[in-house]
């Protein structure tokens, strides 16, 4: 059954789909879990779909009532799993939630009012990060996308785009079902992450010549663990996201595949640079290192990405891992 807003927007039905993977999470997988449950716009139904972990499997229909729990018995991975659940779904909507997020309680009301509209296919919320330790007086907020969160320099107000975050999307089931989900040999499996919700976004919009809307308001908190507060994981992680583009320009071609990158470097990265400068000439010391951050990270993307264009492994892929 459709939900009614007020007395004029009718919105689709939606479920709610959160991958998981590990007993070490379990803490935020309940808090997910929770924030769904606590939502403006009730979910029709929330699937929790683990990948390949009996134990976590076994605890989640245990201990979550009311909830589906499906088990990923195919391909290892995010995009497997998260396929896994779309098929025991019913909702005309699919909603995608990490299980170390959670969502704030309008969250499924902001994104779903986008879908009156016939040409939107899919729709991707803000992301803030919830930092386990302090955060780093170094990380740029420039480079936030580093651990899962929208960065400065996004759109402010509900825009379209090319691409939202799988972490924090719904997607018409129709559209994700005609195209066949997420590409299941490419994505997150183990240490390797390789841009499979752009290129779910790009086959979406493709298929049914619609487009993507990015809602800063439909937001989600990102736990950030401290290992990841480091300079060896941002340096790692830009290098991965370098080599990941170049994954996706051997399906699109390197202009569609590189054209919201090209526009952060001008638009976001070399404003942030200078920005940063002139707060170190202001008296913000660590103003300089977020600068030489905002560098060292562009570098090691453009490197990722010239890596996973070449043929060969590269001595600096096999030092990163």
């Amino acid at each position: 059954m459709s939900a009614l807003i007020g007395t004029k927007t009718v919105l689709p039905t939606v479920s709610v789909v959160i991958a998981a993977h590990t007993m070490k999470r379990w803490a935020y997988l309940k808090a997910a879990v929770a924030s769904v449950q606590a939502q403006t716009v009730p979910a029709a139904e929330t699937v929790v779909a683990v990948d390949h972990n009996p134990q976590l499997c076994e605890r989640a229909l245990q201990e979550f009532a009311g909830i589906t729990v499906v088990p990923n018995i195919g391909q290892p991975g995010a995009s497997a799993t998260r396929n896994t659940g779309v098929r025991a779904s019913h909702g005309e909507v699919v909603a995608f939630l990490d299980d170390d997020a959670i969502a704030s309680p309008a969250w499924l009301e902001t994104l779903l009012m986008h879908f009156s509209r016939p040409e939107v296919v899919g729709v991707g919320g803000g992301l803030v990060a919830r930092w386990e330790t302090r955060r780093p007086r170094w990380f740029p907020p420039e480079f936030d996308w580093v651990v899962g969160a929208s960065y400065r320099g996004m759109a402010e107000n509900a825009e379209p785009t090319r691409n939202v975050w799988s972490n924090n999307m719904a997607i018409r089931r129709r559209t994700h079902d005609d195209i066949g989900g997420f590409r299941e040999d490419f994505g997150k499996i183990a240490d390797r992450s390789h841009s499979e919700d752009t290129d779910l976004c790009l086959r979406a919009a493709a298929h049914d010549g619609g487009i993507w809307i990015y809602e800063p308001l439909g937001l989600a908190a990102h736990h950030v663990p401290a290992k990841r507060a480091t300079l060896r994981f941002f340096l790692k992680r830009c290098f991965s996201e370098g080599q990941g583009k170049a994954a996706l320009a051997a399906f699109y071609g390197l202009h569609q595949s590189t054209s919201t990158e090209r526009g952060y470097i001008a638009r976001v990265l070399s404003p942030g640079i200078a920005r940063s400068m002139r707060d170190a000439l202001h008296g913000d010391a660590s103003g300089a290192f977020r600068g030489l951050a905002m560098a060292a990270g562009l570098v090691m993307t453009a490197a990722g990405f010239l890596a996973g264009r070449s043929p060969q492994p590269s001595r600096l892929r096999k030092r990163l891992r």
